[in-house]
């Protein structure tokens, strides 16, 4: 039984590059976790990598945890009892911690060097053996680590793995054994005195009392280790000595059921900002990788989701990511916004970089819901409605469309829409369109689909846009007509 003031989660980054959906998927979780059982999420930076980690990654993650609309409640911006948390401002903890370790036999100086290393590996599967390290230096001899020393050799420090199998109960895998030949004793500290992740992660789960870790199946191999050195950690005094619960979340699968890299596409959140995704209509999708509020039910708010959300309830089994599926979710939610909220969010992808004027914003408004029913994504607007917002001289025509509509067989439309519009008193859609179909349909005898298409490219600039005649009115007379005298 979780106890709901007792839960602290957190979510804890590298900033190496853009951030990607598997890694919001485990914030996700981890927020909602929180969130539903009213406790605590931390928010903690794993910077220790220098030659990998940046600032401008660093900004990146806060800007699109704000984006996704995850709040903490301990971390960057916000402070807390257990601060700092970035990693690379708690080094002298990490010092101290390690040298603890050695001091109480939890942990060793190792000597070996890379190839020697890698010629007993490479014989011990030659041989059929684990393959990792071997405890060659596990018990060495003051003389031999004199010896050692006077060659030159800079150690790095391993930690001592137990000699006896170790058992924890994965909330989503259940009880799961680790024997010790599979578990072998593993580096806490660079030969530089870097602390590695293998380290710092769990002393700050120990000091942060995190009681629930819940992240990645890539790294459930790293799990034992942590479990052993959350004992270590407790008899030098850091931390009570006790493991949180782990939950290891299902993989995120791509193209080819492969497992979605960073380095992949479609893994870029960027990639989905920048499209015009909904928060709420990608979080909605990417819940379902690995969870689902119910076998019949995949549109739902983040409230729902935070008020059902229960590890008992996610998958094992690897997940895959459907663009299709994520985009129809997506087209879902936008189209349930509330028009002046729609039109809130398709100003920043029309004007970018600018805040428009109120006869701009006031077009917009009256022109957003001939489009709302047919986007998936906020970013279509700049092809469906860009055509009402730009200069006369800026105005341009597909080039494609153009060359398959606008041909000598349209000249003759053209003309006659153009007579036909310049002394139509009542410039709306309903007369504009009862006009051209006298003129066109009537007049010309052409056909509704081969009348108005040249009049849609004339007009809008592309063959597929938004209702035709509502587009007209929208332009109004003039605009409408210079574009078909253009055109023609």
């Amino acid at each position: 039984m979780v106890s709901a003031s007792s839960v602290r989660v957190r979510f804890c980054p590298s900033p190496t590059g853009n951030p990607h959906v598997g890694l919001v998927r485990t914030a996700l979780f981890n927020w909602a976790f929180a969130r539903h059982h009213g406790g605590t999420l931390v928010f903690r930076i794993e910077d220790t990598d220098a030659a990998r980690d940046s600032e401008e990654s660093y900004a990146q993650l806060l800007d699109s945890m704000r984006w996704l609309g995850f709040d903490w409640d301990e971390g960057p911006e916000v402070g807390g009892p257990h601060a700092p948390y970035r990693q690379s401002q708690r080094m002298d903890i990490y010092a101290d911690v390690a040298r603890k370790l050695q001091e109480g036999g939890f942990a060793y100086e190792c000597f070996c060097t890379t190839e020697e290393l890698d010629a007993r590996r490479d014989a011990a599967r030659k041989a059929g053996k684990p393959s990792g390290y071997d405890g060659k230096c596990r018990d060495l001899s003051a003389e031999q680590v004199a010896a050692y020393r006077a060659e030159g050799r800079t150690p790095i420090v391993r930690f001592r793995m137990p000699d006896t199998p170790i058992t924890f109960t994965d909330l989503v895998r259940g009880e799961l054994t680790f024997t010790p030949e599979n578990v072998p004793d593993f580096g806490i500290v660079r030969a530089n005195g870097a602390p590695l992740y293998t380290l710092v992660n769990p002393v700050d789960d120990a000091l942060m009392e995190i009681t629930h870790v819940l992240r990645g199946e890539d790294l459930l191999s790293s799990t034992p280790r942590q479990v052993a050195l959350y004992a270590a950690l407790g008899e030098i005094g850091v931390g009570n000595g006790t493991a949180p619960a782990f939950g290891h979340l299902p993989y995120v699968m791509g193209e080819g059921n492969k497992k979605l890299s960073k380095r992949d596409p479609q893994a870029s959140l960027n990639l989905y900002r920048e499209r015009g995704f909904l928060p709420e209509g990608l979080l909605n999708y990417l819940s379902l990788l690995g969870w689902s509020l119910s076998e019949d039910r995949d549109i739902f708010s983040i409230d729902e989701m935070v008020a059902a959300f229960d590890l008992t309830d996610v998958n094992a089994n690897p997940a895959r990511f459907d663009l299709k599926k994520c985009e129809a979710i997506n087209a879902t939610h936008l189209r349930a916004l509330a028009p002046d909220e729609f039109v809130r969010r398709l100003v920043p992808f029309l004007f970018p970089g600018r805040s428009p004027s109120e006869a701009e914003l006031d077009l917009l408004a009256k022109a957003a819901p001939l489009t709302q029913e047919r986007m998936v994504v906020l970013g279509e607007v700049v092809g469906m409605l860009g055509f009402l917002f730009v200069q006369p001289e800026n105005f341009h025509v597909d080039e494609a469309d153009a060359a398959k509509v606008l041909t000598e067989e349209a000249k003759p439309v053209l003309a006659a829409s153009i007579k036909a519009l310049e002394t139509l008193p009542d410039f709306t859609p309903d007369p504009i369109q009862a006009t051209l179909r006298e003129a066109l349909v009537d007049g010309l005898g052409i056909k509704p689909k081969f009348a108005f298409t040249p009049l849609r490219v004339a007009v809008t600039g592309r063959r597929v846009s938004p209702p035709l005649f509502e587009s007209m009115e929208l332009l109004g007379r003039d605009e409408t007509l210079r574009r078909l005298r253009a055109a023609l």
